[in-house]
Protein backbone atom coordinates (compact mmCIF):
# COMPACT_ATOMS: atom_id res chain seq x y z
CA UNK A 1 0.00 0.00 0.00
CA UNK A 2 1.42 3.12 -1.38
CA UNK A 3 1.65 6.13 1.28
CA UNK A 4 2.64 10.02 1.58
CA UNK A 5 5.86 10.45 3.89
CA UNK A 6 6.66 14.24 4.81
CA UNK A 7 9.79 15.32 6.04
CA UNK A 8 10.08 17.89 8.17
CA UNK A 9 13.02 20.22 8.27
CA UNK A 10 11.75 23.71 9.43
CA UNK A 11 13.31 25.76 12.21
CA UNK A 12 11.89 24.87 15.74
CA UNK A 13 11.48 27.77 18.41
CA UNK A 14 15.08 26.90 19.87
CA UNK A 15 14.80 26.54 23.59
CA UNK A 16 11.38 26.83 23.65
CA UNK A 17 9.42 23.88 24.54
CA UNK A 18 5.94 25.05 24.28
CA UNK A 19 6.39 27.09 21.15
CA UNK A 20 8.50 24.55 19.42
CA UNK A 21 5.50 21.95 20.17
CA UNK A 22 3.28 24.49 18.70
CA UNK A 23 5.21 24.32 15.68
CA UNK A 24 5.66 20.22 15.81
CA UNK A 25 1.24 20.43 15.35
CA UNK A 26 0.87 23.55 12.97
CA UNK A 27 3.43 21.14 10.78
CA UNK A 28 1.20 18.18 11.37
CA UNK A 29 -1.70 19.85 10.34
CA UNK A 30 -0.11 21.10 7.45
CA UNK A 31 1.13 17.78 6.01
CA UNK A 32 -1.37 15.88 7.06
CA UNK A 33 -3.64 18.42 4.85
CA UNK A 34 -1.42 17.89 1.95
CA UNK A 35 -1.99 13.89 2.51
CA UNK A 36 0.58 12.60 4.19
CA UNK A 37 0.09 9.88 7.18
CA UNK A 38 3.87 9.31 7.94
CA UNK A 39 5.40 12.47 9.54
CA UNK A 40 9.36 12.94 10.00
CA UNK A 41 10.92 15.85 12.39
CA UNK A 42 14.89 16.28 12.83
CA UNK A 43 16.92 14.90 15.56
CA UNK A 44 16.53 16.82 18.72
CA UNK A 45 13.71 18.65 17.55
CA UNK A 46 12.18 20.12 20.80
CA UNK A 47 13.07 22.33 21.66
CA UNK A 48 16.39 22.29 19.35
CA UNK A 49 19.56 20.83 18.52
CA UNK A 50 22.46 22.13 21.28
CA UNK A 51 24.46 23.48 17.67
CA UNK A 52 26.58 25.69 19.98
CA UNK A 53 28.57 23.34 21.09
CA UNK A 54 30.58 23.46 17.92
CA UNK A 55 31.24 26.78 18.38
CA UNK A 56 31.88 27.30 22.42
CA UNK A 57 34.87 25.49 23.82
CA UNK A 58 34.04 23.10 26.36
CA UNK A 59 34.97 23.70 29.93
CA UNK A 60 36.55 27.38 28.60
CA UNK A 61 33.42 29.58 28.17
CA UNK A 62 31.86 27.20 31.31
CA UNK A 63 29.42 30.00 32.44
CA UNK A 64 27.89 30.83 28.75
CA UNK A 65 27.67 27.24 28.42
CA UNK A 66 26.05 26.59 31.78
CA UNK A 67 23.85 29.31 31.15
CA UNK A 68 22.39 28.05 27.65
CA UNK A 69 22.09 24.25 29.40
CA UNK A 70 20.15 25.50 32.27
CA UNK A 71 17.61 26.90 29.40
CA UNK A 72 17.57 23.58 27.10
CA UNK A 73 16.89 21.35 30.70
CA UNK A 74 14.31 24.14 31.39
CA UNK A 75 12.56 22.96 27.91
CA UNK A 76 13.56 19.79 27.43
CA UNK A 77 10.47 17.14 27.05
CA UNK A 78 9.76 14.76 30.10
CA UNK A 79 7.70 11.90 28.66
CA UNK A 80 6.09 10.96 32.17
CA UNK A 81 5.10 14.52 32.72
CA UNK A 82 2.84 14.63 29.46
CA UNK A 83 4.68 17.32 27.72
CA UNK A 84 4.19 15.38 24.21
CA UNK A 85 0.44 15.36 24.96
CA UNK A 86 -0.24 17.69 22.25
CA UNK A 87 1.89 16.13 19.80
CA UNK A 88 -0.20 12.93 20.37
CA UNK A 89 -3.39 14.26 20.11
CA UNK A 90 -2.53 15.91 16.98
CA UNK A 91 -1.44 12.55 15.74
CA UNK A 92 -4.53 10.45 16.40
CA UNK A 93 -6.54 13.64 15.12
CA UNK A 94 -4.93 13.50 11.98
CA UNK A 95 -4.86 9.58 12.21
CA UNK A 96 -1.07 10.22 11.21
CA UNK A 97 2.53 8.24 12.53
CA UNK A 98 4.78 10.71 14.06
CA UNK A 99 9.05 10.45 14.44
CA UNK A 100 9.61 13.22 16.48
CA UNK A 101 13.50 13.91 17.74
CA UNK A 102 13.61 15.60 21.50
CA UNK A 103 15.33 16.32 24.04
CA UNK A 104 14.67 14.06 26.70
CA UNK A 105 14.84 15.18 30.41
CA UNK A 106 15.34 12.38 33.10
CA UNK A 107 12.40 13.09 35.39
CA UNK A 108 12.46 9.75 36.89
CA UNK A 109 15.91 9.02 38.50
CA UNK A 110 18.29 12.08 37.90
CA UNK A 111 15.79 15.05 37.24
CA UNK A 112 18.77 16.53 35.48
CA UNK A 113 20.34 14.13 32.94
CA UNK A 114 19.10 14.85 29.23
CA UNK A 115 19.07 11.89 26.55
CA UNK A 116 19.13 12.36 23.19
CA UNK A 117 15.44 10.81 22.49
CA UNK A 118 13.26 9.46 19.10
CA UNK A 119 9.84 8.63 19.94
CA UNK A 120 7.56 6.78 17.57
CA UNK A 121 3.47 8.32 17.72
CA UNK A 122 1.43 5.92 16.32
CA UNK A 123 -2.31 7.10 14.62
CA UNK A 124 -3.77 6.90 17.84
CA UNK A 125 -1.52 8.65 19.82
CA UNK A 126 0.04 5.58 21.64
CA UNK A 127 3.89 5.79 22.33
CA UNK A 128 5.08 3.15 20.17
CA UNK A 129 9.02 3.47 21.09
CA UNK A 130 11.36 5.63 22.83
CA UNK A 131 15.02 5.27 21.76
CA UNK A 132 18.00 7.31 23.31
CA UNK A 133 21.00 7.47 21.50
CA UNK A 134 23.70 5.40 22.61
CA UNK A 135 26.39 7.20 22.26
CA UNK A 136 26.23 11.34 21.96
CA UNK A 137 29.43 12.82 19.45
CA UNK A 138 31.95 14.06 20.48
CA UNK A 139 31.20 17.42 22.35
CA UNK A 140 27.53 16.14 22.45
CA UNK A 141 28.83 14.18 25.57
CA UNK A 142 28.47 17.30 27.82
CA UNK A 143 24.67 17.74 27.02
CA UNK A 144 23.48 13.92 27.23
CA UNK A 145 23.86 11.18 28.26
CA UNK A 146 24.01 7.78 26.88
CA UNK A 147 21.23 5.60 26.38
CA UNK A 148 20.45 1.78 26.64
CA UNK A 149 19.30 -0.57 24.03
CA UNK A 150 15.37 -0.94 25.30
CA UNK A 151 14.02 1.46 22.48
CA UNK A 152 16.47 -0.58 19.80
CA UNK A 153 12.97 -1.10 18.49
CA UNK A 154 11.43 -1.72 15.00
CA UNK A 155 7.44 -1.30 15.51
CA UNK A 156 4.63 -1.52 13.55
CA UNK A 157 2.94 1.08 11.86
CA UNK A 158 0.17 1.50 9.17
CA UNK A 159 3.48 2.47 7.12
CA UNK A 160 5.06 -0.28 7.41
CA UNK A 161 7.62 -1.64 10.13
CA UNK A 162 9.37 1.01 11.44
CA UNK A 163 12.69 1.48 12.89
CA UNK A 164 15.22 4.44 14.00
CA UNK A 165 18.96 5.66 14.86
CA UNK A 166 19.58 9.24 15.60
CA UNK A 167 22.51 10.52 13.44
CA UNK A 168 25.85 8.84 13.81
CA UNK A 169 24.80 5.66 15.23
CA UNK A 170 24.24 5.43 11.38
CA UNK A 171 27.91 4.94 11.78
CA UNK A 172 27.64 2.23 14.07
CA UNK A 173 27.16 -1.29 12.02
CA UNK A 174 25.59 -2.97 15.18
CA UNK A 175 23.12 -0.99 15.81
CA UNK A 176 22.27 -0.86 12.53
CA UNK A 177 22.07 -4.63 12.11
CA UNK A 178 19.91 -5.06 15.27
CA UNK A 179 17.87 -2.72 13.35
CA UNK A 180 17.95 -4.99 10.06
CA UNK A 181 16.85 -7.96 12.25
CA UNK A 182 13.53 -7.03 12.99
CA UNK A 183 12.24 -7.13 9.41
CA UNK A 184 12.55 -3.08 8.76
CA UNK A 185 10.53 -1.52 6.22
CA UNK A 186 11.10 1.97 6.58
CA UNK A 187 14.63 3.31 8.23
CA UNK A 188 14.43 6.77 9.70
CA UNK A 189 17.07 8.87 10.23
CA UNK A 190 16.48 12.16 12.08
CA UNK A 191 19.93 14.09 12.45
CA UNK A 192 22.01 17.13 12.30
CA UNK A 193 24.22 16.05 9.68
CA UNK A 194 24.05 17.20 5.85
CA UNK A 195 25.64 17.24 2.57
CA UNK A 196 27.52 14.43 0.35
CA UNK A 197 28.70 12.15 2.82
CA UNK A 198 25.69 12.19 4.89
CA UNK A 199 23.36 11.17 1.73
CA UNK A 200 25.76 8.91 0.89
CA UNK A 201 25.45 7.55 3.69
CA UNK A 202 21.31 7.43 3.40
CA UNK A 203 22.14 5.51 0.46
CA UNK A 204 24.35 2.86 1.35
CA UNK A 205 21.88 1.82 4.00
CA UNK A 206 19.47 1.78 1.59
CA UNK A 207 20.86 -0.95 -0.33
CA UNK A 208 22.50 -2.59 2.78
CA UNK A 209 19.21 -3.11 4.54
CA UNK A 210 16.89 -2.98 1.51
CA UNK A 211 14.37 -0.83 2.74
CA UNK A 212 13.33 2.85 2.56
CA UNK A 213 15.74 5.75 4.59
CA UNK A 214 14.32 8.76 5.83
CA UNK A 215 17.08 11.37 6.86
CA UNK A 216 16.70 14.84 7.65
CA UNK A 217 18.60 17.73 9.62
CA UNK A 218 17.22 21.15 10.28
CA UNK A 219 17.64 23.63 8.31
CA UNK A 220 18.18 26.82 10.11
CA UNK A 221 20.38 30.47 9.66
CA UNK A 222 21.49 32.40 12.24
CA UNK A 223 18.20 34.51 11.90
CA UNK A 224 16.26 31.92 12.88
CA UNK A 225 18.08 31.77 16.54
CA UNK A 226 15.73 33.53 19.52
CA UNK A 227 16.37 37.02 20.05
CA UNK A 228 17.76 36.80 23.62
CA UNK A 229 19.55 33.60 22.45
CA UNK A 230 22.99 34.54 24.83
CA UNK A 231 25.63 35.98 22.86
CA UNK A 232 23.65 35.50 19.74
CA UNK A 233 25.26 38.09 17.92
CA UNK A 234 28.98 37.03 18.27
CA UNK A 235 28.23 33.51 17.78
CA UNK A 236 26.61 33.68 14.86
CA UNK A 237 26.17 35.54 11.68
CA UNK A 238 21.81 36.45 10.70
CA UNK A 239 22.31 35.35 6.95
CA UNK A 240 24.65 32.47 7.81
CA UNK A 241 23.09 28.76 7.40
CA UNK A 242 24.05 26.95 9.86
CA UNK A 243 22.41 23.38 8.67
CA UNK A 244 21.66 23.04 5.71
CA UNK A 245 19.03 20.43 5.87
CA UNK A 246 19.18 18.30 3.06
CA UNK A 247 16.24 16.10 3.64
CA UNK A 248 16.23 13.09 1.62
CA UNK A 249 13.79 9.68 0.99
CA UNK A 250 15.90 7.00 -0.43
CA UNK A 251 14.28 3.60 -2.15
CA UNK A 252 15.28 0.32 -1.18
CA UNK A 253 18.23 -0.21 -3.19
CA UNK A 254 19.61 3.21 -3.23
CA UNK A 255 18.11 5.42 -5.39
CA UNK A 256 17.24 8.76 -4.33
CA UNK A 257 13.25 8.99 -4.18
CA UNK A 258 13.05 12.91 -3.45
CA UNK A 259 15.37 15.90 -2.10
CA UNK A 260 17.59 16.22 -0.83
CA UNK A 261 15.68 19.55 0.32
CA UNK A 262 18.81 21.47 0.35
CA UNK A 263 18.66 25.18 2.30
CA UNK A 264 14.68 25.50 2.18
CA UNK A 265 13.06 25.65 5.55
CA UNK A 266 9.24 23.19 4.56
CA UNK A 267 8.05 19.76 4.11
CA UNK A 268 9.54 17.04 1.70
CA UNK A 269 7.24 14.85 0.28
CA UNK A 270 7.15 11.33 -1.24
CA UNK A 271 5.11 8.02 -2.05
CA UNK A 272 6.50 5.28 -0.13
CA UNK A 273 5.57 1.31 -0.20
CA UNK A 274 6.66 -0.80 2.64
CA UNK A 275 6.01 -4.13 -0.19
CA UNK A 276 9.12 -2.68 -2.35
CA UNK A 277 11.28 -3.49 0.81
CA UNK A 278 10.32 -6.67 0.92
CA UNK A 279 10.93 -7.13 -2.46
CA UNK A 280 13.85 -5.63 -2.65
CA UNK A 281 15.39 -8.25 -0.40
CA UNK A 282 14.71 -11.13 -2.92
CA UNK A 283 18.46 -10.78 -3.91
CA UNK A 284 20.42 -9.47 -0.56
CA UNK A 285 18.93 -10.52 2.68
CA UNK A 286 21.78 -9.41 5.18
CA UNK A 287 19.72 -10.72 8.15
CA UNK A 288 18.63 -13.96 5.94
CA UNK A 289 20.61 -15.30 3.19
CA UNK A 290 23.67 -13.64 3.40
CA UNK A 291 23.68 -13.31 7.42
CA UNK A 292 26.12 -16.66 7.75
CA UNK A 293 24.91 -17.64 11.57
CA UNK A 294 27.18 -20.24 11.57
CA UNK A 295 30.18 -17.84 11.10
CA UNK A 296 29.53 -15.08 13.21
CA UNK A 297 27.45 -14.18 16.37
CA UNK A 298 25.11 -11.07 17.63
CA UNK A 299 23.63 -10.68 20.68
CA UNK A 300 21.81 -7.55 21.89
CA UNK A 301 20.49 -6.97 25.58
CA UNK A 302 17.24 -4.59 25.24
CA UNK A 303 16.75 -4.69 28.78
CA UNK A 304 16.28 -1.40 30.36
CA UNK A 305 19.32 -0.29 32.80
CA UNK A 306 18.55 2.29 34.70
CA UNK A 307 20.58 3.96 37.28
CA UNK A 308 19.30 2.79 40.59
CA UNK A 309 17.04 -0.32 41.31
CA UNK A 310 14.49 0.30 44.97
CA UNK A 311 12.83 -2.61 47.11
CA UNK A 312 10.74 -1.54 49.65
Amino acid sequence: MTIIVAVIQKPPALLDRAQTIARVVESIDEAAGAGASLLVFPEAYVPGYPTWIWRLRPGGDGALTGEIHARLRANAVDVARGDLQPVQDAAAKRRATIVLGINELDGEFSGTTLFNTVVVIGPDGALLNRHRKLMPTNPERMVWGMGDASGLKVVDTPAGRLGALICWESYMPLARYALYAQNIDIYVAPTWDSGETWLATMRHIAKEAGCWVIGTATAMQGSDLPVDFPERNKLYKPDEWINDGDAVVVKPMGAIAAGPLHREKGILYAEIDAEAARRSRRSIDVCGLYSRPDIFSFAVDRKPHPPVVFSD
